[in-house]
C-alpha cells in the first residue's frame, strides 16, 4: 500500500482499532491515505478532523468547488492518488468530461465558467508559485462572489491538499480502482 510499514485493520489495537472501526462505520471503508497514518493514530485523527472541516464544514464554497480545488492542486503536484480519489468524488457533482479533464490536468482552466475558473486558477497558482501571490489575486475571487471567509476556506483547502499530496507522493501511497468507490457520504 505504501513504502512504509502499515498496521493492518485486523492487527490494530487500542486507539487505532477504535479509529479504524469508527472510520469503517462512518465512511464505509478506510482510504489508503489514512492507512498510511496507522503508526501515528493521533496524527490520523487530527488529519481526518481537518479534512472533514474543510471539505464538509459550512462554507460559501460548494462541495463541487472544494473537490475541484482538491483535483487541481493534486494535478499541479503530480499526485495521482489524490487526483483519482477526488476526481471520483467530483463526478458526483460534475459530469462534463471536458471540465473534468481540464481540472484533472490543471490545464485549460481559463476556459471554464468564471467562478470555477477563478477558483481553480487561484488554487493552481498558490500551489505552483506561492511566492508570486499578490493581494490583487484576491480581487479576481471577489469579482466572482467569494467572500473573505470563502477565500480563507479556499486557501486552507489548497494548503491542506499540498500537505496531503506530499504524504501520498512522499510515502508512495498507492491508488487502486477499489480505492475510489464504496465510501459513504462522499
Amino acid at each position: 500500500m505504501s513504502w512504509i510499514e502499515e498496521i493492518d485493520i485486523e492487527e490494530a489495537e487500542g486507539e487505532l482499532a477504535e479509529m479504524f472501526a469508527e472510520l469503517t462505520k462512518s465512511r464505509g471503508k478506510i482510504s489508503n491515505i489514512l492507512k498510511v497514518h496507522s503508526l501515528n493514530p493521533a496524527a490520523m485523527g487530527d488529519h481526518l478532523d481537518l479534512y472533514m472541516t474543510l471539505m464538509f464544514g459550512r462554507s460559501g464554497l460548494t462541495r463541487m468547488e472544494r473537490e475541484a480545488i482538491a483535483v487541481v492542486v493534486s494535478a499541479a503536484n503530480d499526485c495521482e492518488y489524490c487526483v483519482n480519489h477526488h476526481l471520483e468524488s467530483l463526478r458526483n457533482y460534475e459530469d462534463d468530461e471536458e471540465i473534468l479533464t481540464s481540472l484533472a490536468t490543471a490545464d485549460g482552466l481559463e476556459a471554464l465558467e468564471p467562478r470555477i475558473s477563478n477558483i481553480a486558477r487561484h488554487a493552481e497558482k498558490l500551489t505552483s508559485v506561492p511566492g508570486a501571490m499578490t493581494e490583487s489575486d484576491l480581487g479576481e475571487l471577489r469579482a466572482v462572489g467569494l467572500s473573505d471567509k470563502d477565500i480563507l476556506d479556499l486557501t486552507m483547502i489548497v494548503g491542506y491538499f499540498n500537505f496531503v499530496n506530499r504524504i501520498a507522493v512522499g510515502l508512495g501511497v498507492e491508488f487502486s480502482e477499489d480505492e475510489k468507490r464504496g465510501y459513504l457520504n462522499d
